[in-house]
């Protein structure tokens, strides 16, 4: 059960769900031990040059076992997309990212017909395998869901934010999209007990187990600070999913910290 849990197919790999991203801290080393215990989504983010030398000298080496996402920083232009999308590939040595995605539609990109239109160009030249969009406008997702051509998205849901379990999942197409979830621990609120909350606060893997409690979360993006959180998120992954106590209680302490 546990490992059923752990590991998804995702465009026909075996995709460990605990997305590693270092956005946040986590340095070369700890990223090095993720990628040994099993992660094997990288969240590329193209200001992290020392992820260029592990993708070098362990993703190409084993180019079909490891999921590479990335996309332009700003993704306001189709040429800019284009841009982004063929300096990774150059970078990396590789011959196609796992998946292309414009970051934070509305704010960090336009998802205009053109960078749609890029988007899709890039999927046919076999230089993308999936595109797509990180996004807050739960609606707006669904419709580009439903309408095509995407087929990533990234959103956030957890605890305190569980609005996609009205607004997104019931409502995706048959061909049903990747969903990714970030902010799981909704920027570390769940980590800590709100005003006039008598238990414990939740620990960053109970946050990710919730997101992959939900079947149509195909995996989380998380940026642990340091090695030893993300040790202690990916070890907490081998509980499996939440009882229907620890939901509950996830569920009463998402709602004390919404206020």
């Amino acid at each position: 059960m546990a490992s059923e849990f752990v590991h998804r197919e995702i465009l026909g790999k075996r995709v460990h769900r605990y997305g590693i991203s270092a956005s946040y801290g986590l340095d070369e080393a700890g990223v090095r031990e993720a990628l040994a215990l099993g992660a094997n989504y990288i969240f590329w983010s193209p200001v992290k040059k020392f992820l260029r030398t592990i993708i070098k000298d362990t993703v190409m080496k084993d180019r079909e076992r490891f999921l590479l996402a990335t996309g332009p920083i700003l993704g306001y232009f189709a040429g800019s997309v284009r841009r982004a999308v063929e300096k990774a590939l150059r970078i990396s040595g590789s011959e196609y990212l796992d998946v292309v995605q414009v970051f934070y539609a509305g704010k960090m990109s336009f998802l205009t017909k053109g960078v749609i239109g890029e988007l899709v160009k890039l999927r046919d030249e076999g230089k993308a395998r999936a595109i797509g969009v990180s996004i807050h406008d739960r609606k707006r997702a669904v419709r580009l869901a439903v309408e095509g051509p995407l087929d990533f998205f990234m959103i956030r849901y957890n605890a305190a934010h569980p609005g996609a379990e009205v607004d997104i999942f019931p409502h995706l197409p048959a061909r049903k999209p990747i969903i990714a979830a970030y902010t799981s621990t909704c920027w570390t609120k769940l980590l800590r007990p709100p005003k006039g909350w008598s238990g414990p606060a939740a620990t960053a893997g109970d946050c990710y187990r919730f997101c992959l409690s939900n079947p149509n979360v195909d995996l989380v993006v998380s940026a642990p600070k340091s090695a030893a959180q993300m040790r202690e998120n990916m070890q907490a992954l081998e509980l499996g999913p939440l009882s229907d106590e620890e939901m509950a209680r996830m569920r009463a302490l998402g709602k004390a910290v919404r206020g």
